[in-house]
């Protein structure tokens, strides 16, 4: 899936978790900032390139926005970080790894987390054999499932229009339910209720 619906995927999940549980305006920005990490992160060995070797802004944007077999040349070893980055933020068994360490010593981060995993579960339905398959199991192999390739244009019409809706629903049913508890109107949907003064 592209950059912007991962990235409104995981904002529009925390704040609907918003709704139930004590979630942080900062929770939601790091959310958002995560589901987008794992389609950044591969490029940073190319921006390095570009920054202190040979490399350019076109290489950068040619390998960015590439399809399978037509990216841009690049040295074998910053297409080897790129590839080893691609596969680490797209694998559930790195980032459940991450989770088990975070659950034990950082609880706030599983907020956040939940947009890398938003990331990773909706890249393994919409990536198909043919573009770019999500590694998932990654290190145990780079293998991924044959999903749907999100580039297709009904897949892009329809998944914007799901966002849309998601969005339109969490607004109204924010409205319906400031109307039907009017104690609820100081309630930031993203803060949660503010805490008593003791």
């Amino acid at each position: 899936m592209d950059i912007v619906a991962h990235s409104l995927w995981a904002g529009l999940g925390a704040v609907a978790a918003a709704r139930r549980w004590p979630v942080s305006a900062d929770q939601v920005r790091s959310a958002v900032a995560l589901a987008a990490l794992p389609d950044i992160a591969h490029l940073i060995p190319i921006a390095l390139w570009g920054l202190f070797g040979d490399g350019s802004w076109q290489a950068l944007q040619g390998y960015a926005f590439a399809t399978p077999g037509a990216e841009p040349w690049l040295p074998t070893g910053v297409q080897a970080w790129s590839h080893t980055l691609h596969c680490v933020m797209h694998s559930a068994v790195v980032a459940s790894v991450v989770t088990m360490l975070v659950w034990f010593r950082w609880r706030w981060l599983l907020v956040p987390l939940a947009g890398w995993w938003s990331h990773i579960v909706i890249d393994v339905f919409t990536h198909s054999s043919e573009y770019y398959p999500s590694p998932v199991f990654y290190p145990i192999t780079d293998r991924g499932f044959d999903g749907i390739a999100w580039p297709a244009p009904w897949f892009m019409a329809l998944n914007y229009a799901a966002l849309g809706i998601a969005g339109l629903w969490l607004f109204r049913s924010s409205r319906t339910r400031e109307a039907s508890c009017p104690d609820s109107g100081n309630v930031d949907p993203v803060q949660g209720p503010a805490k008593p003064k003791q």
